[in-house]
């Protein structure tokens, strides 16, 4: 058998051509001590802050302490099945998560899992957890409107695009059902939004997820659970998650609007491992950087700059208070961080109001740049007037005899507090709102019975839907109110209490 040495050659020539010297160069650590969602582990002397961390088993950790001579570890996954002894990989990566339009519509944890049954994300991109919030320059101001659907906020707290509103009140006070509304209210707005359950009942999560998709607003929307269930790292880690998925929109020039619920569950699970790390504990036992692991969250929402393409990222972060203690550590700390707070008040809703929100202490930093001009028009005295009317009410429990114009304020106020009632997903148009707020300013309801008035709104919205439909086009294209315009109005609102008034 013969060889020939020019194939030979070749042969050799392409071997050297093609070899790679690749050598894969991982640092391995051992796992010391572990247990409730945290692992310390010796030996990783080159880790980063923050870097992702291999566990036997395909589980994985970041690194959060770096002391002199371990590593502590959050682990994102069952920590059960790590081991003491167990060898631990650096992987060189920060924790990224899917983003873009695979995660709409779909249930996820916050590490990008499907948690629907629908098949895994087929997401192109991703998106670092971390990610620097926009600066000054970069920003514009807040002035475009996102309605949330309630006639309450919109008219007295109005909510902009790019805005961190914070809600906030005691348990089972329906903070969550305003998330709900507002998600429900974007649909066909090009909005895109994520839910964010933090430490929450699966059952009541379930609950949120059927309401949604009964209303066809999951097409639009992301649900990140993190839920009670969940170790404590996952809880921290969630809101975080979601932001990055959301960003992805306002960065592409977008809208987003994302719900925490709630903060004061994620501050706890962030207490949690703070103290299992033995950092130092400081007020109601939080670490002292509770406040950044807000701030650093919360200033990702913006309204961004033309030049990066004018996207949002509207907030509503939930706090929950203990017994309406408002002055407590975490609700104080996101009361300083966010652009205004909706304050739901116990015993507002157990008197059957609906939202609760008690307007002296509401308030919403952005104002009526907000708002759409005609808005600003009928509801601009509307808070000042209420919150007048809660301290006459109190006044007036007295039992003193009341002259003629305070008894009509005060018949004014009573009317006007049935008017702002809602039921839950039922979410209205601003331009509806606009009408019926309208009438009630201008004292078209004054002489309807009070438990009348949620019968009078609904057939009003009819008759002008029906037979006053130009008239409702005309504000709707003006989206500003004029003398002629305010005359039409009236003479429909009269048109139609005329008739209303049979029916009585």
């Amino acid at each position: 058998m013969k060889f020939k040495a020019d194939e030979i050659a070749s042969v050799i020539q392409k071997e050297i051509e093609q070899f790679e010297t690749h050598i894969d160069v991982r640092q391995v650590g051992r796992v010391i001590e572990v247990g409730d969602g945290i692992a310390q582990v010796y030996g990783l002397t080159g880790v980063m802050s923050g870097e992702m961390l291999e566990f036997p088993g395909g589980v994985r950790g970041q690194a959060f302490n770096l002391e002199e001579n371990s590593v502590g570890v959050i682990i994102l996954g069952d920590y059960l099945k790590i081991q003491e002894g167990d060898e631990v990989r650096t992987t060189g990566e920060l924790l990224r998560v899917p983003v873009g339009e695979a995660v709409l519509g779909r249930v996820i944890d916050p590490l990008g899992n499907p948690l629907d049954g629908k098949g895994p994300i087929a997401a192109t991109e991703y998106r670092f957890v971390e990610e620097r919030a926009p600066g000054v320059a970069d920003r514009q101001p807040v002035r475009e409107s996102l309605q949330t659907g309630i006639k309450a906020i919109d008219s007295m707290t109005p909510i902009g695009r790019g805005q961190r509103e914070l809600i906030i009140g005691d348990r089972k006070t329906g903070k969550t059902q305003i998330g709900v509304d507002t998600i429900i209210n974007q649909k066909g707005k090009g909005v895109k939004c994520f839910y964010v359950a933090v430490g929450q009942k699966d059952s009541t999560v379930a609950g949120i997820i059927n309401t949604l998709r009964q209303h066809g607003a999951m097409e639009y929307t992301t649900v990140i659970v993190a839920g009670a269930s969940s170790p404590a790292p996952l809880q921290y880690i969630a809101p975080y998650a979601g932001t990055s998925m959301a960003e992805y929109f306002m960065y592409n020039g977008q809208h987003a609007l994302i719900v925490y619920d709630d903060l004061s569950k994620q501050a706890a699970a962030y207490r949690e491992l703070s103290l299992l790390m033995r950092r130092p504990p400081g007020r109601e036992a939080y670490p002292g950087d509770v406040f950044y692991c807000h701030s650093r969250l919360l200033e990702r929402s913006a309204k961004l700059s033309d030049d990066l393409g004018g996207g949002s990222l509207t907030s509503l972060p939930i706090v929950e208070t203990q017994e309406g203690e408002v002055s407590a550590y975490i609700p104080t700390n996101v009361i300083s961080i966010t652009d205004g707070q909706i304050y739901l008040q116990p015993d507002l809703f157990f008197r059957g109001q609906r939202p609760a929100m008690n307007v002296g202490i509401s308030v919403s930093r952005v104002g009526g740049s907000a708002q759409i001009p005609a808005m600003k028009q009928v509801a601009g005295g509307l808070r000042l007037d209420l919150a007048a009317f809660r301290e006459l009410e109190a006044f007036a429990q007295l039992g003193s005899d009341l002259d003629a114009a305070t008894q009509a304020r005060l018949d004014r106020g009573y009317a006007m507090n049935e008017l702002l009632k809602q039921g839950v997903c039922k979410p209205l148009d601003v331009i509806d709102e606009v009408f019926v707020i309208y009438a009630g300013t201008h004292g078209f309801i004054d002489s309807v019975p009070l438990k009348e008035i949620g019968r009078w709104e609904t057939e009003f919205l009819a008759y002008l839907h029906d037979r006053k439909n130009d008239l409702w086009d005309k504000v709707n294209e003006a989206r500003k109110l004029n003398p002629e315009l305010n005359a039409e109005i009236e003479a429909a609102i009269s048109e139609f209490n005329e008739e209303f008034k049979k029916s009585l």
